[in-house]
């Protein structure tokens, strides 16, 4: 909702002070410095989308019009290529909690989820770790999918990890192999096989369309 912040008025004229203030005290609870579980993260009655990693709170914000745009051409994609076959994808916002059996204080929502093991899938999402996760960069989320992100779904053993970059047009495509990430970087003019699904292969001129 947007409001007038001087008078506090939303656009219709309605006042907006006691919804504000009440936001601003679901926010505060939060201490951006100290570990976290999903129990906590559940308890988060708010709007405000965060993610968990190792405990620490991240703050995400709206995604753009771009952004969008490659997420549904991606979805798109998957979907029709996956149609009738024993996988799965998935987009954004939805709860992936990596190490829902161990510790339990990670929960990502990766903009593209591709997973081949449909035991987990759940009503609030997936417990497990897929088998492909696509990140869409943004300027604010840029080094957290390049170096948290990364860091963390390579410990989790993410088998396929792409980082789509929307300015420049190209794909980092980490493919997992003996506890490290071997990188391919594409452009907009290419086309590859995706790593975990066999005869799928990717033209980045549709991605990066419109």
């Amino acid at each position: 909702m947007g409001y007038d912040k001087e008078n506090l008025t939303a656009p219709d004229g309605s006042d907006v002070s006691e919804e504000l203030e009440e936001l601003k005290v679901r926010e505060a609870q939060i201490d951006y410095n100290k570990l976290y579980t999903y129990s906590d993260y559940l308890s988060w009655d708010d709007d405000v989308r965060r993610e968990l990693i190792d405990g620490i709170a991240y703050l995400m914000s709206a995604p753009s019009f771009r952004h969008q745009d490659i997420l549904l051409n991606l979805g798109s994609f998957f979907k029709m290529f996956l149609k009738e076959k024993p996988c799965k994808v998935l987009i954004a916002p939805l709860d992936v909690r990596l190490n829902a059996g161990t510790k339990d204080d990670t929960v990502v929502q990766p903009d593209v989820i591709v997973t081949c093991d449909l035991s987990i899938l759940t009503d609030a999402g997936i417990t497990g770790v897929p088998s492909l996760l696509i990140e869409i960069l943004s300027p604010s989320t840029s080094r957290y999918d390049r170096v948290t992100k990364y860091n963390k779904y390579l410990e989790v053993g993410v088998k396929e990890y792409w980082i789509v970059d929307p300015v420049k047009k190209t794909v980092a495509v980490n493919i997992l192999q003996d506890g490290v990430y071997i990188t391919h970087a594409y452009t907009e003019s290419d086309s590859f096989s995706v790593h975990i699904l066999k005869d799928c292969v990717i033209d980045l001129a549709e991605v990066f369309e419109g």
